[in-house]
């Protein structure tokens, strides 16, 4: 609160902040505040931008993949699927680890509420 707002927690004790001024700050802390880090750990490090570049190089990866498989000669070995970007596993298990298999599965409505309410 100090290094980012320039406001004591004191403050709230000693009755110079209100409660609903003290959650409001609280609520706006930017994502690399240690409170974020303590509630999301290392999922604050992720911005929505980080999470979409992962997309981007996993689906390159894929499409690589892809193109290399059509593409080979029959008798050679098939190449390796390629394993994901590893994410952030957060407070609530938005991110998952790198899928090493060539399963799809889709987010649950929690995952999807708790990745888009987590801080940037």
């Amino acid at each position: 609160m100090l290094r980012h707002y320039g406001v004591d927690l004191l403050d709230w004790h000693r009755g110079r902040l209100s409660s609903r001024r003290l959650r409001v700050l609280v609520e706006h802390l930017p994502a690399d505040s240690s409170f974020a880090r303590a509630v999301h750990g290392e999922q604050a490090d992720w911005s929505v931008t980080d999470h979409l570049l992962a997309a981007v190089v996993d689906h390159l990866a894929v499409a690589n993949w892809m193109f290399a498989t059509v593409h080979r000669d029959e008798d050679a070995e098939p190449a390796d699927y390629p394993e994901a970007v590893p994410r952030p596993s957060g407070a609530a298990g938005v991110a998952q680890s790198p899928r090493t298999t060539r399963e799809e599965r889709s987010a649950t409505p929690a995952e999807i509420v708790a990745f888009l309410s987590s801080p940037m």
